[in-house]
């Protein structure tokens, strides 16, 4: 079976310049690998490389053995920011749905398999009892767990979540966290925290300009690695303290 992520001397950017370089990844099918990186490392365009938005300028990148854009189907995303309007009037239910138009196509009515899908996701998430809530009145922890519901929705194979814990309260933080360990796909996220990366993740890349090091979170995140990663960033990882 074709890994669900392999990257080998993969270069990722825009207009033909270089954002990301020396990206050398294999994430198996069920495996969790965490991103991480100070601001501008490139966690986020890496992630937009995996779903074929980004340009890839050089070496092998494959998604379930195929080019990354030709495997967007078998991917779900948790964007950082979401472009939904918050005064739009569109309900929780309805932004989950979204999920499933890949399935039923944007003009076709949806069907009791889609509904079904949504309901579940919600509960999954534990926001079933908000699903006619307006999207834009739930609070920044509660419109996270929509779109990570959205994306569960589209019954993905490999989950892509960039930087899903921004603005987000301790207790959604944690029900995200419980619903990713409970799933069986692959799950790509990036992040700030590296005590969530270091617990949460089987992998960690950790990158800035060009991938620095992968490995265990234990070999990964090293003073060491963290130290040439961040340059002159002090960064704190539980009770590790890393200065340039």
């Amino acid at each position: 079976m074709a890994p669900a992520l392999r990257y080998a001397g993969v270069s990722v950017g825009y207009h033909g310049t270089p954002v990301l370089t020396h990206v050398d990844l294999d994430l198996a099918a069920g495996q969790r690998l965490a991103l991480v990186g100070p601001n501008g490392a490139g966690k986020s365009t890496l992630i937009k490389s995996v779903l074929g938005l980004a340009p890839v300028l050089g070496g092998d990148a494959t998604v379930f053995g195929l080019p990354p854009a030709r495997a967007r189907e078998l991917t779900g995303y948790v964007p950082q920011t979401d472009a939904l309007d918050a005064d739009f009037p569109v309900t929780a239910a309805q932004v989950v749905m979204m999920g499933r138009y890949r399935r039923i196509g944007w003009w076709r009515p949806t069907r009791s398999a889609d509904r079904r899908a949504v309901r579940e996701a919600l509960d999954r998430v534990g926001l079933a009892d908000l699903a006619g809530r307006q999207f834009g009145t739930l609070s920044g922890g509660q419109r996270q767990r929509v779109l990570l519901a959205r994306a569960i929705a589209a019954e993905p194979r490999l989950l892509l979540l960039d930087e899903p814990f921004n603005g987000v309260d301790a207790v959604s933080q944690e029900a995200i966290l419980a619903v990713l360990r409970s799933m069986s796909v692959a799950v790509l996220l990036s992040t700030h925290d590296l005590a969530v990366a270091a617990e949460f993740a089987d992998v960690v890349c950790l990158l800035n300009g060009r991938q620095w090091t992968v490995g265990p979170p234990g070999e990964a995140l090293t003073a060491g690695n963290l130290r040439a990663a961040y340059g002159g960033h002090v960064i704190d990882v539980g009770h590790l303290l890393v200065e340039p």
